[in-house]
Parts: structure tokens; sequence; C-alpha cells
């Protein structure tokens, strides 16, 4: 391998952070955004249309949505640090890789069918979002522990000098 590869390959995420969708699903993409010096994390939900660059490190997707009966699309990097997650609301069933199409339609015309799951199906995603929240929920208490530790800390810690009271 030459070092551009190289390189592109350590800008990817592990493949267990990748989340997993297709084109025709709906998804709620939680981005990170930067304004000024405040960071805050933005929902963006919409169709998938399109996806490119498979899962190498070029890799991006396109979601378009409809906002006040104007259609809006946005690209996302799928390896990108400010994409939180990607997360699927319903599953649609295409036979489309490209779903340009919607474009020209609205309303009605512009639903994509939806994907009917088995039981089984359904019982292995609900497990798999049981077990996300459990990590997510750990690691959460994890941050807590230390903000505890930290402040703990600043109570134990002994005054220097006391502020001294004034009379007026």
């Amino acid at each position: 391998m030459n070092a551009l590869t190289e390189f592109r390959n350590a800008e990817c995420k592990p493949a267990d952070k990748v989340d997993t969708f297709h084109v025709g699903d709906t998804v709620r993409v939680h981005f990170r955004i930067v304004e000024g010096e405040k960071e805050r994390i933005q929902v963006y939900e919409g169709v998938v249309i399109s996806r490119k660059g498979g899962n190498g490190p070029n890799a991006k997707f396109t979601v378009r949505r409809v906002a006040f009966n104007e259609g809006v699309e946005r690209v996302f990097p799928l390896h990108s640090p400010r994409v939180e997650r990607v997360e699927v609301v319903q599953e649609g069933k295409v036979r489309r890789s490209k779903l340009y199409y919607l474009r020209e339609r609205s309303g009605k015309a512009a639903r994509v069918r939806r994907r009917e799951r088995s039981a089984k199906q359904l019982e292995e995603a609900a497990a798999a979002r049981k077990v996300a929240r459990a990590e997510k929920r750990a690691k959460k208490s994890a941050k807590g522990k230390k903000g505890e530790a930290k402040a703990e800390a600043k109570v134990e810690a002994p005054a220097e000098a006391p502020a001294e009271e004034t009379a007026e």
C-alpha cells in the first residue's frame, strides 16, 4: 500500500461505528455544528436518495427532505467526524440505487414504499437498539462519575484565604 491509501484508511471510522442504512430509507442524521465557540447537534431527517463511494474513505450519501414546500437536499460524508450518527426511522423498499426521480414528484407521489420485516428481524433490531442504549447510558454514567470526582476534589481542597467582609 502506498502512503496515500494508508492515510485515507486511517481517516475512516471503524466498521462498527459506521451506521447501516440503504437508499430509500428515511433517516435522521445527527450532525455536529460549530457556531463560534459553541457546538451543537442538528438533526436532519429525510429520505436517502443516493450513496456514492461504497464504504470507502470518500463515501457520501444524499438526504432529501421537503421543508416549507421546497425540496432540500444535503450531502453528508459517511466518515466525517461531524456526523455523530445516522438513525434509521423507516426502511424503504426501492428497486433503484439512485432515487433522483423523487425530485420531480411532490406530495403522496414522492413517498417511498415501506419495507415489511418479519417478526424475527424486528426482534433483532429491537435487541440491537437496546444494546446501543445500554452502551450510551454506560458512557454517560462514566462521564458523570468523572465530573463528580472533580467536584469532590474541589470541595475537599482547603480554602486558602477566606474572603474578608467589609462593613459599609
